[in-house]
């Protein structure tokens, strides 16, 4: 597998040489390369430092104390936050007044992947404009690394409770209705940190927790990724125990789905929706979600009489999305929920919370919460081009085609035929030589025969 950079940090699978895993050699570059930019971005000052957390999976130690050491070397100052979720970084970089931060997390991907997700000083993903020179210093190694008079020093802090306090003090939490309610929930925690910090917050919600697949040892029970066909062991034990809810995160936990009491997905593209219904119930603004995400979250915002934006793929996407239009509420249809007067980045904790207020607020069963939304089907398949050099060319011909709707090109091609509630989206992969191809509609069939009727005219 190639190594992936990208502007918002480096990836990739561990054991194998340089430029076909993220080996060692990789991690120092890139650390030495951020540290480079943090000198140059406040030249003023002295002492600099940096949250490191990362997630449990079985490189991540070893990954901690390559990028750990190397932070140091340059001079920096390291707060090692452990194993903590990605918003729990996210936050602890603000709580510490810090310059920056590092999250060791590949996210969703198996087990065999890790990552370098760098932040800036607010605790958010770098810009576009930022990663891209992060890159360019990467490959001049033009670092500087200190003597041993000024070697950076590293302190160990836990920001899990700090985490856990700041979402019941967020004013939209009923604590007192969810703790009224009683809720069971069952919680899949992926072998990962989510095993650590979401039973301690339900425990501070009165809300009671079965977990499975809790033991942080990065060895996943199941591919991670929390989508339906991933969660039928958590399925399963939703209705063993008789639970009002299953909740799954991912790895790194900034990504949350549920389980219906019968057993049932609620659908991670509807975790958005949903905490977006509540929010939105309690103050007016505008949503904002990526363009490979679900209609309803349109839907849902007009009926309360609120606008809705749409933006490229990618976390730092919606964030500065949400910064123009003044969002109350936005994120991805992955499960991603950004809360943004609480952070600027996804955050299962949050989400979980405002979930449990919108139930016990509704006083429905998860499966009765989710009929009262519009019903949307996705149908997701990729397609090969043996020669990637006319993949533009052939999104051209499929925007000609159907010049007649709605036509969006901030990020690939999507195309809205709002009479019939359907869209589709192209996208190119910038890792392989492949189209992806999403089409949503009110029901299964429809959404499969606008795929095949895109997919003819690529092929």
């Amino acid at each position: 597998m190639t190594l992936i950079k990208s502007i918002s940090g480096i990836r990739g699978t561990i054991g194998g040489a340089p430029g076909d895993a993220l080996t060692p050699i990789d991690i120092v570059k890139f650390t030495s390369a951020y540290a480079r930019q943090l000198q140059r971005k406040f030249p003023s000052k002295e002492r600099y430092k940096v949250v490191v957390g990362r997630d449990a999976r079985i490189s991540g130690k070893m990954v901690d104390s390559i990028v750990c050491g190397t932070l140091m070397a340059c001079g920096i100052d390291v707060v090692n936050a452990g194993p903590a979720s990605t918003p729990t970084v996210e936050m602890a970089v603000v709580f510490e007044k810090a310059d920056g931060g590092i999250i060791l997390t590949a996210s969703h991907n198996p087990k065999q992947w890790n990552a370098l997700k760098l932040l800036n000083e607010e605790g958010e993903f770098l810009t576009g404009e930022e990663g891209a020179a992060l890159l360019e210093v990467a490959e001049s190694g033009d670092f500087d690394y200190k003597d041993v008079d000024s070697i950076g020093l590293m302190e160990y802090k836990d920001f899990t409770q700090a985490h856990i306090d700041a979402v019941l003090s967020y004013p939209l939490v009923n604590l007192q209705a969810i703790k009224n309610a009683g809720f069971k929930v069952v919680l899949d925690a992926i072998n990962s940190v989510g095993g650590i910090v979401m039973p301690r917050l339900f425990e501070a919600l009165g809300v009671e927790c079965i977990t499975i697949n809790g033991e942080p040892n990065g060895h996943f029970a199941h591919n991670p990724e929390p989508v339906p066909s991933n969660l039928t062991d958590l399925a399963a034990a939703v209705v063993a125990h008789k639970a009002d809810l299953g909740v799954a995160v991912d790895p790194d936990v900034d990504r949350l789905a549920f389980i219906s009491e019968n057993g049932e997905a609620f659908g991670e593209e509807y975790t958005l929706v949903a905490v977006a219904d509540y929010i939105l119930s309690q103050r007016k603004g505008a949503t904002v979600s990526n363009i490979s995400s679900s209609r309803a979250l349109k839907d849902v915002t007009e009926a309360h009489g609120c606008n809705y934006y749409a933006c490229a793929v990618g976390e730092v996407n919606a964030t500065t999305m949400m910064k123009q239009v003044n969002a109350v509420i936005g994120g991805e249809g992955n499960g991603g929920v950004i809360v943004p007067d609480f952070h600027y980045g996804r955050d299962a904790l949050i989400g979980a919370a405002l979930f449990l207020s919108l139930l016990a607020q509704k006083k429905l069963a998860a499966s009765a919460l989710r009929a009262t939304y519009p019903d949307y089907f996705l149908s997701k398949n990729k397609i090969e081009i043996s020669d990637p050099s006319v993949i533009d060319s052939l999104l051209e011909v499929v925007k000609n085609h159907y010049v007649a709707e709605r036509i969006t090109t901030i990020d690939g091609l999507r195309v809205d035929f709002d009479q019939e509630r359907k869209w589709f989206v192209l996208r190119k992969s910038n890792t392989e030589p492949i189209i992806r191809i999403y089409a949503e509609a009110p029901t299964e069939t429809a959404a499969e025969t606008l795929a095949q009727e895109v997919i003819s005219l690529l092929s």
